[in-house]
C-alpha cells in the first residue's frame, strides 16, 4: 500500500504510541461465499461481486463520515474489516480504504489494523496482500476444531484447513486471533477441555470464545422449534463456561471481556473502545456507528441490503439511513450495556460525571451481597457468578 503499509505496520513491541481518546473505523464487508445457519449478521451470498464497486462505496461514506466531524477530527486508533467474510476482499481492495482513511484523518503511530478472516478463504498471499495493505492483526473464524461439527455449523473449511490458516496468518502477523464457538449440540465438558487445549496449542495469543445461541429467523431456530437441534441446557452451558475459563486462565489467557481471552498486552483494541463506550464510525452495508458531535452522543447505522446501500451512495453519496441524538439516559444505558461485559469494571466516577446521572446504590450494595458484583479502587465489576447472568445482572443496575 502506498501510504499506511509503510509508516504505520509495526511489530507489537514498538507500538507506544495510543490516542488518549482513541478513535476507531469499522468497515463492513457483507459478503460471504456461503450463509452459516446460525449466523444473523448482515451477510449475503452473492455469485458475483465487484470489488471495486463496492470499495468506491465505502470510501464515499469514509468522505461523509469525516465530512460530518468537520476539520478538528479525531486521530484513528482502530480499524477493524468484519463482515461478511472481509478474507474475500482483495488485498488491493483494502489498499484503497487504508488509503482513503489516511487521507481524511491522522492516524496514529500505534493503530491497530484487523481484518476477519474464514479460513475457507485463507492463503499465504492473500495474507501477505493484507500485511502490505497495512493490515497488522487477523481474526480467525475457526468456530471448532472437530470436523462433524464444523459441518453441522455449516463452515466451508475442515480443521485441516482451520490449523493451516492459523500457521499462514502467523507466519505474516504478530497479532493472530482465533474464533470458537462452544455450548454445541451434545458437547460435553470434557470434549470442550480436549478441544480448547487443541486450540491452545496452536499458540495464538487472543481467543474469542462465543457460546452457541439459537437466533430467531436462522435456519438453526427453526431447528430448534422442531427439536431437530438440541443445545445443552442452561446447567450444562455454566459447566462448559466454567471449564473455558479454568483452562485459558492455566494456560495465561485470561478473560477480558465475557466472552474474549488474550494474552497481556494482546487484548482487540478496537472491541475494547466498543465496550468501554468510546466513539466509532461504521461504514459499509448495515453499519452501526457512535459519533460525539457538538458534544452530543450520535448514533449512526447504515442501509443494511447491498444492493439498496449501493443505490444510496449513488444517488446520495452516502447510506446512512439512521442519524440521531441519544439522550444521556439512553447513552448512559448504552454505555453500562456495553461496559458490563469487561473484566476490568466500570469507572464509576467517570461514569456519574460523564452522564450526570448517579447508579442507584442500595441496588449495587445487594448485588454485592448477593457476590455477583464487587467494587474496588473505584471500579464496578461482575464476580464470576455474576458473568453467568449477566444480562439480569445489567438489567438490574439499568433499573
Amino acid at each position: 500500500m502506498r501510504g499506511l503499509s509503510r509508516n504505520f505496520w509495526q511489530p507489537r513491541a514498538s507500538r507506544t504510541s495510543v490516542s488518549p481518546e482513541p478513535f476507531g473505523i469499522y468497515v463492513h464487508w457483507p459478503f460471504c461465499a456461503a450463509k452459516c445457519p446460525y449466523c444473523d449478521f448482515n451477510s449475503h451470498v452473492r455469485s458475483r461481486v465487484d470489488d471495486s464497486e463496492w470499495v468506491n462505496g465505502v470510501v464515499s461514506e469514509l468522505e461523509h463520515v469525516a465530512g460530518l466531524q468537520g476539520p478538528s477530527r479525531p486521530p484513528v486508533d482502530t480499524i477493524f474489516f468484519g463482515g461478511g467474510t472481509p478474507s474475500l476482499m482483495r488485498g488491493k481492495s483494502v489498499a484503497t480504504v487504508m488509503d482513503a482513511i489516511a487521507k481524511l484523518w491522522p492516524v496514529t503511530s500505534a493503530v491497530e489494523i484487523t481484518l476477519e478472516s474464514n479460513p475457507a478463504s485463507a492463503d499465504a498471499q492473500r495474507f501477505r496482500d493484507y500485511r502490505d495493505a497495512g493490515v497488522n492483526r487477523l481474526s480467525l473464524g475457526a468456530q471448532a476444531l472437530n470436523d462433524a461439527d464444523l459441518k453441522m455449523l455449516g463452515r466451508l473449511h475442515g480443521v485441516a484447513e482451520a490449523k493451516a490458516a492459523v500457521r499462514f496468518a502467523q507466519a505474516c502477523f504478530d497479532d493472530v486471533s482465533m474464533d470458537l464457538i462452544y455450548v454445541r449440540p451434545q458437547q460435553t465438558a470434557e470434549q470442550w477441555r480436549c478441544e480448547l487445549r487443541e486450540a491452545l496449542a496452536l499458540g495464538t495469543d487472543h481467543l474469542s470464545l462465543y457460546q452457541l445461541t439459537i437466533e430467531p429467523a436462522t435456519p438453526f431456530a427453526m431447528l430448534a422449534r422442531t427439536g431437530a437441534l438440541v443445545v445443552p441446557d442452561d446447567d450444562a452451558a455454566a459447566a462448559l463456561y466454567e471449564v473455558t475459563q479454568e483452562i485459558t486462565e492455566a494456560a495465561g489467557m485470561f478473560a477480558y471481556e465475557i466472552s474474549n481471552h488474550a494474552k497481556s498486552g494482546a487484548e482487540c483494541r478496537h472491541n475494547l473502545l466498543y465496550w468501554r463506550y468510546g466513539d466509532y464510525a461504521g461504514v459499509g452495508p448495515g453499519a452501526h456507528g457512535r459519533l460525539t458531535l457538538s458534544g452530543h452522543r450520535i448514533a449512526t447505522a447504515t442501509e443494511r441490503l447491498p444492493e439498496r446501500w449501493l443505490a444510496r451512495i449513488e444517488t446520495e453519496g452516502h447510506a446512512l439511513v439512521e442519524r440521531h441524538e441519544l439522550s444521556d439516559e439512553n447513552a448512559a444505558h448504552e454505555h453500562l450495556l456495553m461496559n458490563r461485559r469487561l473484566t476490568e469494571g466500570l469507572d464509576v466516577a467517570g461514569y456519574e460525571r460523564r452522564w450526570g446521572l448517579s447508579l442507584n446504590r442500595s441496588r449495587i450494595d445487594s448485588l454485592q451481597d448477593e457476590r455477583l458484583l464487587e467494587f474496588s479502587k473505584g471500579r464496578l465489576a461482575a464476580t464470576q457468578s455474576g458473568r453467568l447472568v449477566l444480562n439480569s445482572l445489567i438489567a438490574a443496575l439499568a433499573d
